[in-house]
């Protein structure tokens, strides 16, 4: 019988007791629980962590039944015995200010403390937290594990300027909670510890008493521990691909390498292994359409907020370098944009040099979502009919429509509201124009490095290759004379597509493209 998508989904026992698809990660989780004891990791959201959190409450509590067949079961040695568990799940908690957080805390540690038929007498949260640890100890006699889905919801909710006191407000709560962990009487009652969120806070805010807490985010042991992996994706989903293949008319090859481009590319350690984004990998199987359904699972709106207020230049997106203490100087009080976009997935690693990060996006999927969003947030085109015709540009150039293509440019560039042109210069026309094409679904590239020099633009299609140069109050001829002078041509002469020369002209004075060229080369076939 074919299994069912556990699409939306994060019960570990819901997912092996009906029918749905699981990949095993329980090799992963096994090696991990060997090494060590008390463990932060953090993953973008929708990444699999609750279902991480699920698996590991039922190993602990010994229930065998679920893991028949899987790895854990057949070759990990597992003890089968029941430990007492406590899982605080803050996607569950409501906390929509600092009191309301302390409350819900409270009530979840008495409602824990009632199903295990405990009475807990201290009023203070920090103290009734160590007293359900020590009586759980007494009661069962086994050492307790803890673990935590989304620690950090109650802060990160909470960090745009308007709230960032009550995400403030909640860390304090946090930090003193989580200190409880690290006291001498209740360290020794610990057995297991997994605290999971999206952002990767600095010791010193939240977690500066555990001391002991090893951070597996970027380790090479646990890169695939969560998300699916190209082998895992071929292994386990091969009626899907199928079914999604015939759907589109593609081969499977075909469909495996669409796949790839849209959903793939998230990396997490020095190791060169990419995951799939297993939300959206069970979406595009579930409906047959490849769409972007991470990103409209939640919109980043602090984040394009944030990169308007430091009129950030969003081209650098497409290759951004940082040193390796960006990913650990987090904070609410210190907020780190690079930081931030890597932890949160909106970019990962495609490369490491020494201590030399370079960032980008992981993929379409996540690409042109983006770009989208901040295209509508930077160009402030209140008019959705006119807003969302950038979605014409890919197709117009594909098919050489160039009339067509500059003409939307150019409609798009005039429903710019008129305010907003004073407070604007060349460049904020040219990060619109990359923004428009790039939101478009076309494969675009920006500044692109040669021998030579820097080409504005590399964009490619299946057949063609458009390389742009984008002038401002200067003639097309211009634009096309550095092309050739530069030889900017040259590494894609070899690809056998066809080579197009584009210039572009804008006029700062009219707000819009007064003038282009496309120059077509002779198609090279390897």
């Amino acid at each position: 019988m074919k299994k069912k998508l556990p699409v939306g989904l994060s019960s570990f026992e819901k997912i092996r007791t009906e029918n749905y698809l699981y990949v095993d990660k329980t090799e992963g989780i096994f090696k991990l629980i060997e090494k060590g004891e008390v463990y932060f990791l953090s993953r973008p959201r929708r990444f699999g962590k609750s279902l991480l959190i699920s698996t590991l409450m039922s190993l602990f509590k010994g229930e065998r039944a679920f893991f028949k067949d899987l790895w854990i079961d057949k070759h990990g040695q597992w003890e089968w015995k029941e430990y007492p568990v406590v899982v605080f799940d803050f996607n569950s908690i409501p906390y929509s200010s600092t009191d309301e957080l302390k409350i819900a805390l409270l009530y979840t540690l008495e409602s824990i403390a009632k199903k295990r038929g405990l009475t807990l007498e201290s009023p203070l949260l920090e103290t009734k937290f160590k007293e359900l640890i020590l009586k759980l100890r007494e009661k069962t006699s086994q050492n307790v594990v803890i673990l935590v889905d989304e620690y950090d919801k109650p802060i990160i909710d909470f960090i745009s300027n308007d709230k960032v006191k009550i995400g403030m407000g909640n860390r304090s709560v946090l930090k003193s909670f989580y200190g409880v962990l690290k006291d001498a009487e209740v360290v020794s009652t610990l057995k297991f510890i997994l605290i999971t969120g999206v952002s990767k806070f600095s010791k010193v805010s939240i977690f500066s008493e555990l001391n002991n807490l090893y951070d597996l985010t970027m380790k090479t042991a646990v890169c695939d521990l969560v998300g699916y992996t190209h082998d895992e994706l071929i292994s386990n989903f091969s009626t899907e691909i199928n079914e999604l293949a015939n759907e589109h008319n593609l081969t499977e090859s075909e469909t495996i390498s669409k796949l790839k481009d849209w959903y793939n590319g998230y990396r997490f350690s020095k190791k060169e292994i990419n995951v799939y984004n297993p939300f959206s990998i069970l979406q595009v199987f579930q409906s047959l359409e490849f769409n972007n359904y991470w990103f409209e699972s939640g919109s980043p709106t602090f984040l394009v907020n944030l990169i308007k207020e430091r009129n950030y230049s969003l081209p650098k997106l497409e290759k951004m370098e940082v040193k390796e203490e960006t990913f650990s100087t987090f904070d609410i009080d210190n907020l780190k944009l690079e930081a931030l976009l890597f932890q949160t997935g909106y970019l990962t690693i495609k490369e490491i040099n020494n201590r030399l990060y370079t960032l980008t996006y992981p993929n379409i999927e996540v690409k042109n979502s983006l770009t989208s969003c901040l295209f509508d947030a930077f160009s402030e085109i209140e008019d959705c009919s006119i807003s969302s015709k950038f979605l014409l540009l890919a197709d117009d150039l594909n098919e050489k429509k160039y009339e067509e293509f500059f003409k939307t440019v150019n409609s798009l560039y005039a429903s710019i509201p008129y305010t907003l042109y004073s407070k604007r210069d060349e460049a904020y026309f040219h990060t619109i124009f990359y923004l428009m094409i790039t939101a478009s679904s076309i494969d675009a590239k920006n500044e692109v490095l040669t021998s030579e020099g820097r080409i504005d633009m590399v964009v490619e299609f299946q057949s063609s290759i458009y390389i742009i140069e984008f002038k401002c109050n200067q003639s097309s001829q211009t634009g096309l004379k550095q092309i050739r002078d530069k030889k900017y041509s040259e590494p894609y002469l070899s690809t056998g597509k066809e080579i197009y020369l584009m210039a572009i002209n804008f006029s700062a004075k009219e707000k819009s493209v007064k003038e282009w060229e496309v120059v077509c080369l002779q198609k090279i076939i390897l």
